[in-house]
């Protein structure tokens, strides 16, 4: 078994290929799938958390305040420079406005990491900007979400990032001291099996995020288009924006990672955490966004891992 998911893991990427596909075609297995996400993911963090090890994901002290530095951009000067944008063009009650705030807003998606080591880098700063970025979500989302039209409250936002939070330590602390009481140090070949493993869970997972995009694909193809070319232009955009401007102290562990946290954030959390009529609009360019996060590993690469070679 371990082979085989050595041999998934150099080809790891076309699981996400395999799985937009899915994902676009297989309404029906999307539809299965989708009530399985929360426990499809946290499998995913587990895995992730796993192969880093916590050593790694946590760093020193001068790791973490650079992690706070680079939350501070992302998660709010970011979306507040947004939002005065479309303050400033009028446009701040549109859909593509309030899409544009909340990704921005979002902390990255979980993931990231994964994304990382497909892409042949270190994985620890992707995995450290994730768990501090939404530890502070509740925070720095309170600006964010006031200034702008999308919610009336924050409440149900504070508590929706609240339990994000509890899926996520928990994946990551059991992961965690699996690799303290069991694996202190992994072997290249457990280590390949891992990311095999992460690859297929991967593209399992995209199929049942893309659940609401297959009708629209069918029933509505202009708009389907429109709001896909918006998502393609917000994810590569601000990844290629952080790979050409971001200030990063080790250019060859940091600079992917930190650019892949960039334009991949986990939006989805919006859904349980604002009003119905808000997040219905969003729906069709939140499945949308699923195409350009899950093309990252292929799309990406010449871009923020110029130098890793093609396996």
């Amino acid at each position: 078994m371990r082979h085989g998911l050595g041999f998934v893991a150099r080809h790891g990427r076309w699981c996400l290929v395999l799985g937009l596909l899915a994902g676009l075609t297989l309404p029906e297995v999307a539809s299965a799938l989708k009530p399985w996400l929360p426990e499809m993911i946290s499998g995913l963090l587990f895995l992730s958390a796993l192969r880093i090890g916590p050593r790694a994901a946590i760093g020193g002290m001068q790791d973490i305040g650079q992690t706070l530095k680079i939350i501070g951009i992302y998660q709010f000067m970011a979306p507040m420079a947004a939002l005065v944008i479309v303050w400033g063009l009028g446009v701040a009650s549109s859909p593509w406005a309030l899409a544009l705030v909340l990704v921005l807003s979002a902390p990255s998606v979980t993931g990231s990491a994964n994304f990382a080591i497909l892409l042949g880098r270190d994985p620890a700063i992707a995995m450290r900007l994730m768990l501090v970025g939404t530890a502070l979500f509740p925070l720095t989302a309170i600006p964010v979400l006031w200034l702008s039209p999308a919610s009336d409250t924050i409440l149900d936002v504070l508590m929706g990032a609240g339990l994000l939070m509890g899926v996520i330590f928990g994946a990551v602390g059991v992961a965690f001291a699996a690799r303290f009481w069991v694996w202190r140090e992994l072997t290249p070949e457990t280590s390949s099996a891992l990311d095999g493993a992460s690859a297929i869970l991967l593209g399992i997972v995209v199929v049942g995020l893309m659940s609401a995009v297959g009708p629209a694909l069918w029933g509505t193809p202009i708009i389907f288009a429109a709001w896909l070319c918006f998502a393609l232009t917000l994810n590569f955009g601000a990844q290629t924006l952080a790979a050409r401007f971001m200030p990063v102290q080790d250019e060859l562990r940091e600079r992917t990672g930190v650019s892949i946290v960039a334009g991949n954030r986990n939006i989805a959390l919006f859904l349980v955490a604002l009003p119905e009529a808000t997040t219905e609009m969003l729906l069709l360019f939140i499945g949308c966004y699923q195409v350009p996060m899950y093309l990252t590993p292929i799309v990406m690469r010449r871009i923020i891992a110029p130098d890793v070679v093609e396996r």
